[in-house]
This record gives C-alpha cells, sequence and structure tokens, in this order.
C-alpha cells in the first residue's frame, strides 16, 4: 500500500480540511494538510499550485540542484560542520564528569525534545498539536542541535518523504551511504534554493515570523548557549572546568546528536526489519532506535507518518513519545496521534 493511501487512513479525505480555512491555533491539523496535499502528485498540479506560489520556477531551481556538485560546495555549512568535528576532539584534553552529565543531558534536550519531539514528530508531521509558544520554544531548542533552523530542516524532511528512496530524495542511500549519511550537506545549492524549498514545504512555517527570526538567527544561538556553558564552569568552579563544558556540552554533543541524526537517514534506509510494505527502503534498525530516542523504528513511521508513536512492537522503545505522553499528561499537547488503523496492524 502506498503511503500516500496511508496517510489519509489516519488524516480522513484529502478534503477534510483546506489550508486557508484553518483557525492559526491549528497547527497540526496545518500541518498535516500541507504534508497531504504535497504528496498527492508528485508533479506540478491544482493542489500543489494552490500552496506555492511560483511552482514552475520552483520546480526548475529545485529540479537544477540535483546537480549536486556543479556550484562546488556550500562552505558555511562545510566549515560549520568541519569546526564542530575539530573542536570535538577538544573533549580529550579537557574532561569534567560534570561536563559529561552536561553533555548527557544537552544531547537529550536538543536532539531528543528539540529534533525528534519539536522539528519531526511536531512542526514535519503534526503527531500533536500544542500551543504556539511551545512549537516556538520546541524550534529554539531544536536549532541547538546544529542541524539548521527549523524552517529549513522541515522543509528538507518534507520533501524527503514525497520523493523517498526516488529520484529527488535529498539524503538517499541509492546515491550512496556516505551521501544519505552527510555528504548530502556539502553541495552549495544556493540561497534561491533553500526561498523556494520553504516556499513549496513549509508555507505553514514560513508565514510566521518567529519561524524567520530563528532561521536568521540559526547559528548566533549556539555562541550564545557557548558563551553561557563558560561562564557557569568558569564562575562556578575554574577555567577548566569552563573549557570542558564548551568541549562537551557544545562541541562533542553537537557531533553525537548529528551522526545519531544522520544514522536515521542513512542506516535506517539499509539495515534492519520491516513491519509494513512502504514504498521505500525504510527499515526498523534496533540500535537507531534507541540512541535516535524511537527514531530508528524508520519503516514503522513511513508507513504511519502522521503519527506520535514510532514503536509498534512492544520492545521497539520510544523515550520520544513518552515524552509526548506526558506533554499531553499536563495538557501541553492535545490531538495526539496514538494508534495505528486496526485493519494495518504490524505482523
Amino acid at each position: 500500500m502506498s503511503s500516500e493511501i496511508e496517510v489519509s487512513e489516519l488524516t480522513g479525505s484529502s478534503n477534510e480540511f483546506a489550508v486557508n480555512a484553518l483557525p492559526a491555533e491549528n497547527n497540526a491539523a496545518a500541518t498535516n494538510t500541507v504534508v497531504r496535499e504535497l504528496r498527492k502528485d508528485r508533479k506540478p498540479s491544482e493542489a500543489r499550485e494552490a500552496i506555492v506560489e511560483d511552482t514552475a520556477e520552483g520546480d526548475q531551481l529545485l529540479d537544477a540542484a540535483q546537480s549536486r556538485w556543479s556550484e562546488g560546495l556550500d562552505w558555511p555549512t562545510v566549515l560549520w560542520l568541519g569546526a564542530l568535528h575539530v573542536g570535538a576532539l577538544s573533549a580529550l584534553y579537557f574532561f569534567t564528569w560534570k561536563a559529561v552529565v552536561l553533555a548527557f543531558v544537552m544531547a537529550w534536550i536538543t536532539g531528543g525534545l528539540g529534533i525528534c519531539l519539536g522539528y519531526h514528530r511536531c512542526l514535519t508531521h503534526g503527531s500533536f498539536n500544542t500551543y504556539r509558544p511551545v512549537r516556538w520554544l520546541l524550534a529554539w531548542i531544536g536549532g541547538l542541535a546544529g542541524e539548521g533552523s527549523a524552517l529549513n530542516w522541515v522543509s528538507v524532511h518534507r520533501k524527503h518523504h514525497v520523493f523517498s528512496d526516488k529520484e529527488g530524495d535529498p539524503h538517499s542511500p541509492h546515491d550512496g551511504g556516505w551521501w544519505s549519511h552527510m555528504l548530502w550537506l556539502a553541495p552549495n545549492n544556493g540561497r534561491s534554493y533553500f526561498e523556494h524549498l520553504g516556499k513549496r514545504y513549509s508555507p505553514d512555517l514560513l508565514k510566521d515570523p518567529v519561524f524567520r527570526f530563528l532561521d536568521r538567527t540559526f547559528l548566533l544561538w549556539h555562541f550564545v548557549v557557548g558563551a553561557a556553558f563558560f561562564a557557569v564552569g568558569y564562575f562556578g568552579w575554574d577555567v577548566y572546568t569552563a573549557w570542558s563544558f564548551v568541549a562537551w556540552g557544545m562541541f562533542l554533543r553537537l557531533v553525537w546528536v548529528l551522526h545519531v541524526t544522520w544514522f536515521v537517514n542513512s542506516a535506517s534506509h539499509i539495515w534492519g526489519y520491516r513491519n509494513y510494505e512502504t514504498t521505500d527502503d525504510s527499515r526498523n534498525l534496533w540500535w537507531v532506535g534507541l540512541l535516535a530516542y524511537g527514531e530508528g523504528w524508520h519503516n514503522n513511521h513511513h508507513a504511519f507518518q502522521r503519527m506520535a508513536r514510532h514503536g509498534h512492537k512492544w520492545w521497539e522503545v520510544d523515550v520520544t513519545y513518552w515524552a509526548i505522553l506526558a506533554m499531553e499528561k499536563v495538557g501541553l499537547a492535545w490531538d495526539v496521534v496514538h494508534e495505528v488503523p486496526a485493519h494495518r496492524k504490524a505482523a
């Protein structure tokens, strides 16, 4: 069964919602409508033109980016990722147990809450609804994971689901394991590419000035948080502790969260088992499931993209879903998509 049909099974008919008619607070429904309309037809259609302006021009720019290396390297991204990896080596020289705890906690906050819960399940797929300030907070926290702003991340990920393991997928292992893991970030696509990517795939976020602000200030917050960590370590203990907080709480933690996220794109499309037949090569991979707070049950997710729960078997531990349940319990999340449709239970 195709992914388009599976998504509509969870959300109702394609005419159930209209983007422009949705109340502003119904964020999950707006997100779901955008994703469903994008998946209805991979070619320009009336449904897609209703969402994105300059569809034909956008198609040309997005297709042109498939040439990959024609414009050289995206040097800001390459230098950013390179600096993080080099900086992570400083953790060998500045070790304190306090810094290890800081790195562990920040990995969960930025990777688990920011990326997995915020960027992915809330903002990309609308797996649950929440207050607008909570969405903004999750987007800010997700930015501290070093993977780009919510606007860019969500746009790329929605495109991935539309073209998963087909031509047009930004990071399919069909183009090489290392490509799907991290090399896909290196080509210079140009600023206009990301502008049109946002218009096509994230119009619901693009219209929000806070998401645009976070997009413009993505890099700034890393320096602010790094300086704060140094100050806490210095004034709370000593200069060695201060540098250990930067080495572990910033550099090493960022590299760890980046690679764990990238394993979802690469390893979880190469190795593992499948609970469902999908139109791509998504797999459930146990070690990615554990490292990525439940994101590694990737075949389950590709089969039912709006579901808040990615673990469909009793052993498929999904820490991110537990966090969503906690939010629901205290009233910070509602309209949570919990269950697999009865006629599509895992084998």
